[in-house]
């Protein structure tokens, strides 16, 4: 039973990394690039279906934060919470 909080931490490791290298997905080598499918082909399906419920919140003129990435952090954490 201990599998699932290992692999809700390695589903929030991959998200944290995902979401900073998703500007350079381009310039990433071979062996990364290959991960970075991995967690895109399980990310992206969530983020367009989070996208269409959690709206982007405004923080200034212009500017907003795209919140589907925080919900799924947050649900992340309260799943690992409850093991």
């Amino acid at each position: 039973m201990r599998l699932i909080p290992i692999i809700i931490n390695i589903l929030i490791i991959g998200l944290f990394l995902y979401s900073k290298l998703l500007p350079y997905k381009d310039k990433l080598n071979p062996q990364y690039k290959n991960i970075f499918d991995f967690f895109n082909s399980i990310f992206s399906p969530i983020f367009n279906f989070l996208k269409n419920i959690v709206k982007p919140f405004q923080v200034g003129i212009g500017l907003s934060v795209d919140m589907s990435q925080i919900v799924l952090l947050i649900i992340f954490l309260m799943i690992l919470n409850f093991f």
